[in-house]
């Protein structure tokens, strides 16, 4: 079943892939209603659009698109209020710390490519100690353009010193395995952060799928 043996390095999405960040997100996004006088919504309505960001906590939290009036301060709002509480509630997935230990047991270099922006992305990684051992963590803002463009995956592979084909992509949204495909890199879709009943993970076109982080341990020869 080993067919990533081949590999140098392995990148991986941040929210819904290495961590559960929506216990804030949703926070963050539920204090701007409840300073305007409006009722707490519970976090459940919150999680499945965790990994939209600003666009999809203010759209479950107000109903308002990019293009409403009052989103745009709500969006700037939204941001202070995450970044006070930024890894408040965050932690990674249970089976990650697992999943990095034996990667670079096997002499695997792994690293970030998030759409998180550099401000929310640096300290966040900086504050877990998972990330202490990460080769390279690049924002959504550390290029000219965000996933699923392929250059953020072309960054961090020039920065690990590695052809884009020596490294695999791990992620929870179809942009991943777009970028992913587009820089040239096998790619592996992650089902247990967000997605939910939602994605069709089937027409995404991902080299593979996995359910729970460890399942990545199986297209690699660890011996």
């Amino acid at each position: 079943m080993s067919r990533f043996t081949h590999l140098q390095a392995v990148l991986f999405d941040l929210d819904g892939t290495l961590v559960d960040s929506a216990p804030d997100l949703g926070h963050a996004a539920d204090l701007l209603r409840l300073k305007r006088g409006l009722p707490s919504l519970p976090y459940e309505q919150y999680r499945p659009m965790a990994g939209a960001g600003a666009r999809g906590m203010i759209g479950i939290a107000f109903g308002y698109g990019p293009d409403h009036p009052e989103f745009e301060a709500l969006r700037q709002e939204f941001f202070a209020n995450y970044e006070a509480c930024l890894t408040e509630r965050t932690r990674a997935f249970d089976g990650i710390a697992e999943l990095i230990g034996a990667l670079q047991a096997c002499g695997k270099r792994w690293g970030v490519v998030t759409n998180k922006s550099e401000r929310f992305a640096l300290p966040l990684t900086a504050a877990l100690p998972l990330f202490d051992a990460a080769a390279t963590v690049i924002g959504g803002d550390t290029t000219p353009h965000a996933k699923p463009h392929p250059e953020p995956l072309l960054e961090a592979a020039r920065r690990l010193g590695l052809p884009p084909e020596a490294c695999l992509y791990v992620g929870d949204d179809e942009r991943d395995i777009v970028a992913g495909r587009a820089a040239g890199m096998p790619t592996v879709a992650a089902t247990y952060g967000y997605l939910g009943a939602l994605g069709d993970v089937s027409a995404w076109g991902a080299d593979a799928v996995i359910n729970n982080p460890l399942e990545l341990l199986n297209f690699f020869d660890l011996a």
